[in-house]
This record gives structure tokens, C-alpha cells and sequence, in this order.
């Protein structure tokens, strides 16, 4: 997996007058997303150099108003993957967990994961299908992950995933 990028936060507005930003972090110590070194874009094109100040206020290096850091609002920001410390047993980076199978407990594929998703109220599953799915990333929802076999089980509730009827247009 060298090479490969993953997302590990993402500016948001301004913070004051003197270019600070606000700075939301999706690593497990929210402060340790300065301590890989520049981060990139979501295109690896940008570098940024991130110094964090307080909880969720940052310095982006060569930001020094309000109007450099309202155009970085937004701003997905990415490391290497070699630069994070590897998984712990029994633990994954949410990246991994795209592109493997969504299955049901009978084996039945439901699609692959096309991106995890986090909108505040906790993370989501997208699995690419037809339509497109959204699981609650919870033990209850996906009690098997398993990275090994590039699968996870899903036990969608019954309102995320409606089996058609038979005889109706959607029914394979």
C-alpha cells in the first residue's frame, strides 16, 4: 500500500483576521495531525504545513489573512501512508476498508465499499449498488470486518435496504 494517500482532515472557515483556521481532524489524537510533516490536497499538488494552536485552531503556513484562509476552506487534507504509524491488531484505517465487499451473513453481495462517509452524526458505509447504500458504520450494522478476505458483513437495517417486491419493476 506505499503510495497511497489517506484523508486525515480538512480546513474549514476562517478563524479571525490574521489567517488562522479552523481545523477538523479525523486522526485518533486530534492533535497528532501535525506531526506528519506537510500534507497535501486531495490532488497531492499543494503541501501545507499545519501548526495547531488550540483544539480545532490552526496555522497554515503561508496564510497570513482571512481571505488566503477563506479560500482553503474546504480542503481535504492527506499524508502518505508510510508516515502513519502501522494498524494495531484488531484495528484498520477507514481506508482500507475501500473497495472490499459488502456481504450479507449468507455470503449474498451487496456491493463494494465506495467511500466512507462522516456527516456528524457518525460514520456511514457507501456501497456502490444500484441504488447506492449508506450502513451505519456500527458493530450492530457491520459485525464482521475482514481485511484478509476484503469483506465485511453488513446487517443493514430494514429501512437502508428494502428487498423489492416480487413481480415489481425493480425485482431481478
Amino acid at each position: 500500500m506505499s503510495g497511497k494517500r489517506i484523508l486525515v482532515g480538512e480546513i474549514g472557515r476562517p478563524h479571525g483576521v490574521r489567517g488562522l483556521v479552523k481545523l477538523r481532524s479525523f486522526t485518533a489524537d486530534p492533535a497528532a495531525i501535525a506531526d506528519y510533516g506537510p500534507l497535501t490536497d486531495e490532488a497531492g499538488t499543494r503541501r501545507y504545513g499545519v501548526t495547531l494552536l488550540s483544539e480545532g485552531v490552526a496555522r497554515i503556513d503561508g496564510v497570513a489573512d482571512r481571505d488566503a484562509a477563506q479560500k482553503l476552506t474546504g480542503t481535504r487534507l492527506y499524508v502518505e501512508r508510510s508516515l502513519l504509524p502501522p494498524a494495531e491488531e484488531e484495528e484498520f484505517y477507514l481506508a482500507d476498508l475501500l473497495g472490499l465487499r459488502a456481504e450479507t451473513e449468507a455470503g449474498e453481495l451487496l456491493g463494494l465499499i465506495r467511500a466512507v462517509e462522516d456527516h456528524g452524526a457518525g460514520a456511514f458505509l457507501v456501497i456502490e449498488a444500484t441504488p447506492e447504500r449508506l450502513v451505519p458504520f456500527t458493530r450492530a450494522a457491520v459485525p464482521v470486518i475482514d481485511l484478509q478476505a476484503g469483506r465485511v458483513v453488513v446487517i443493514p437495517p430494514d429501512e437502508i435496504i428494502v428487498k423489492p417486491e416480487p413481480g415489481s419493476e425493480d425485482a431481478a
